[in-house]
């Protein structure tokens, strides 16, 4: 069992997993989604491997110009449902606080859909605290799934 950067070949299983939370995805659009993120010096896309991919991470680092540290989001982090509970999601978060204290972030931001309520418990275990306000503009004419 490892945390490794995804690669293409987990295409599929990261469809999988996305569509668990709901997010049905192309795979075309998604493949080249996943070599932008591998890719990009400022983004990092993991997955949890124990003889299959059990879990993803993306994680995007953000420079701040007003303050000192930067901030990193987390912006999916999926464990697949016949995995939850043993920890998966711990070390995965674990993972993404030693990435961005090495970058010099001084926060962690997560988006969590509001009828997720057991990923709220988790990252409230993790410490993360509740913010409040979250403005979004839709640049599509499609409505955002917040």
């Amino acid at each position: 069992m490892s945390i490794r950067i995804a690669n293409i070949n987990d295409a599929a299983n990261i469809k999988s997993l996305l569509n668990q939370l709901g997010y049905p995805t192309q795979s075309e659009q998604l493949t080249d989604k996943i070599v932008k993120l591998i890719n990009h010096p400022d983004q990092s896309l993991v997955v949890y491997d124990d003889a299959g991919v059990k879990a993803v991470m993306s994680i995007h680092f953000v420079p701040q110009i007003a303050l000192d540290g930067d901030f990193a989001i987390i912006s999916y982090l999926a464990v697949d449902e016949s995995a939850r509970s043993e920890g998966i999601g711990r070390k995965l978060e674990d993972y993404c606080v030693r990435l961005a204290e090495d970058r010099n972030c001084d926060r962690i931001q997560v988006h969590c859909n509001i009828r997720r309520t057991e990923a709220h418990r988790f990252y409230e275990r993790q410490g993360y605290q509740e913010s409040r306000k979250y403005f979004i503009k839709s640049l599509k004419n499609k409505k955002i799934n917040s």
